[in-house]
């Protein structure tokens, strides 16, 4: 008896877990990249690679928080308000962070500033993290289109009721953008410019 066939993968994108994921030296804050590695043994083995997040803003301020589906392969269920991703293989991070806002959110065009680089390793990942900041324009905020496999939910948060649920240990919130958050000083000031770091 031979083994089902697997499900068609769309539009020549990789199965999952078989996509390409650009390895980086874990020693190096500049980001130095050492190989690649499919995303399933980047996941069991915990190899240290780069991913990105986006934190987006409406015209008012407010920053948008979504819940994770419960199949996503790292803190399943949990809230977060960063979008984005791996970076994979030959791939920038500015540009991979532009992909995963398009392909999470649906949002497109929008000019990304970074505004934080640092490591974040726990049992779960370890990854050289590029976060970013952007600003959808008025009239923009109720056009989002969700991924559904990757996102369950999603709304529109005023930053200082964000930052009291963040201070709160039992509310689920994944703990990378949680920590990145925590070295990114007065990330909920809004000051127009998308600039709350310092």
């Amino acid at each position: 008896m031979s083994a089902p066939e697997p499900p068609p993968v769309p539009s020549g994108r990789p199965a999952p877990g078989a996509e390409q994921v650009a390895l980086y030296d874990p020693h190096d804050a500049a980001g130095r990249v050492v190989g690649s590695a499919p995303r399933a043994l980047v996941r069991a083995r915990n190899l240290p690679h780069a991913a990105t997040g986006v934190l987006l803003r409406d015209a008012r301020g407010r920053v948008l928080v979504h819940r994770r589906t419960t199949v996503k392969d790292v803190y399943p269920g949990r809230h977060d308000c960063l979008a984005g991703g791996v970076v994979g293989a030959g791939e920038d991070p500015a540009l991979a962070a532009e992909r995963e806002l398009a392909e999470e959110l649906g949002v497109r065009g929008v000019p990304l500033r970074p505004v934080l680089r640092r490591w974040y390793r726990d049992e779960r990942t370890c990854f050289l993290a590029h976060v970013f900041t952007a600003r959808v324009p008025a009239g923009a905020e109720d056009a989002l289109v969700l991924q559904p496999e990757e996102v369950a939910g999603a709304w529109w948060e005023e930053p200082a009721r964000l930052r009291d649920l963040l201070a709160d240990p039992a509310w689920p919130f994944v703990p990378d953008s949680r920590a990145l958050l925590a070295a990114w000083p007065g990330w909920w000031r809004d000051d127009g410019r998308d600039d709350a770091a310092g």
